[in-house]
C-alpha cells in the first residue's frame, strides 16, 4: 500500500524529533545568551573606542585574506578539477590538513615560518613590517584555516562545468584563458561564490591560530576570550551578542547579493 504524499510516518516523525534536538542544540545557547544579556550592555559595548576597533580589524583582515588567497586557491582548484596527474589524491588530502587539525597546532606551525627569525619574517622585516602582532599575521592565520572551504566549493564548481563546452570553445580557436574567464569561471561562480562566504565567515571566526601569531592587535573572538578571562561571563557576553549580530547581517546581506548575481 503507498504512502499518501504528506502522510507522516512513524520514521518520519522519528526523523522530526531527532532533528527538532539537534535545532535546539544550536539555538538554546544563542536564545538563553540574548535573553540573559540586557539591551543597555550591548549599546554601551557598542560605544567603546576599543570594541569598535576590534570588529572593524576582524571584518577587513577577514575580507583581505579571503581576497588574497582566491588569486591561488581558484587556478588551483580549477587544475585540480580538469587536471589528471601523478599524487592528485594526496594534494587534495593537504588541502584540507588545516580543516582538521588543532587551530592551536596550525598557529605554532605558521609560527615556525612567518616569525622573525625565518627566512619570511627577515623579508619582512626587510620591508619594514612583521607577520608576528601585526594584521599581515591576522590575514595569515585566517587564509591558512579557511581556504579550504573556497578550494573545494571551487572544486565542485569546476567539476559541475560540462568539459565539452570548452572543449568546443577550444576547437573553435579560443585560448585556454579566454575559455576559462568566458566559459569555466562564468559557469561555476555560483559555488566560487559560495566558497567566498564560507571563507570569509570562517575567517571571521577564527581564535586559535590568530591568538598563537597574534594576539594584539586584537580581533574580536581574541577579545572576547580576554574579557572572559579578566572579568567572567556576564562582561563578556554583551561583546559576543554585538558581533554575532554584526555577522549574520553581514552574512545574510552577502547571501542576498549573492542570490542577486546568481538569478541575474
Amino acid at each position: 500500500m503507498n504512502r499518501q504524499p504528506g502522510k507522516f510516518d512513524m520514521i518520519s516523525l522519528i526523523f522530526t524529533f531527532l532533528g527538532g534536538l539537534l535545532l535546539l542544540f544550536i539555538i538554546a545557547p544563542l536564545v538563553g545568551m540574548f535573553v540573559t544579556t540586557a539591551p543597555i550592555h550591548v549599546f554601551d559595548a557598542a560605544k567603546e573606542t576599543e570594541v569598535q576597533r576590534s570588529i572593524w580589524l576582524t571584518i577587513f583582515t577577514s575580507i583581505v585574506s579571503t581576497l588574497i588567497f582566491s588569486i591561488g586557491a581558484i587556478p588551483l582548484a580549477f587544475l585540480l578539477a580538469r587536471r589528471k596527474f601523478v599524487l592528485k589524491k594526496l594534494v587534495l588530502g593537504i588541502i584540507n590538513i588545516p580543516v582538521i587539525i588543532p587551530h592551536s597546532a596550525a598557529g605554532i606551525a605558521l609560527l615556525g615560518v612567518i616569525s622573525r627569525d625565518t627566512t619570511l619574517g627577515r623579508i619582512a622585516d626587510y620591508l619594514g613590517f612583521s607577520f608576528v602582532n601585526n594584521p599581515a599575521g591576522i590575514i595569515v592565520a585566517m587564509a591558512f584555516v579557511s581556504v579550504p572551504y573556497l578550494l573545494n566549493a571551487s572544486i565542485e564548481g569546476f567539476n559541475n562545468v560540462p568539459e565539452r563546452l570548452e572543449k568546443v570553445a577550444l576547437t573553435l580557436g579560443a585560448s585556454p584563458a579566454h575559455v576559462f574567464f568566458t566559459i569555466s569561471l562564468p559557469l561555476a561562480w555560483r559555488n566560487i561564490l559560495t566558497g567566498f562566504i564560507m571563507m570569509w565567515g570562517r575567517g571571521l571566526s577564527e581564535f586559535g591560530a590568530v591568538i598563537i601569531i597574534a594576539y594584539h592587535p586584537m580581533i574580536t573572538p581574541v577579545m572576547i576570550f580576554e574579557r572572559f578571562n579578566a572579568f567572567g561571563l556576564q562582561y563578556a557576553k554583551p561583546v559576543t551578542i554585538l558581533f554575532i549580530l554584526i555577522c549574520l547581517v553581514i552574512f545574510i546581506l552577502m547571501n542576498i547579493i549573492s542570490g542577486k548575481r546568481q538569478n541575474a
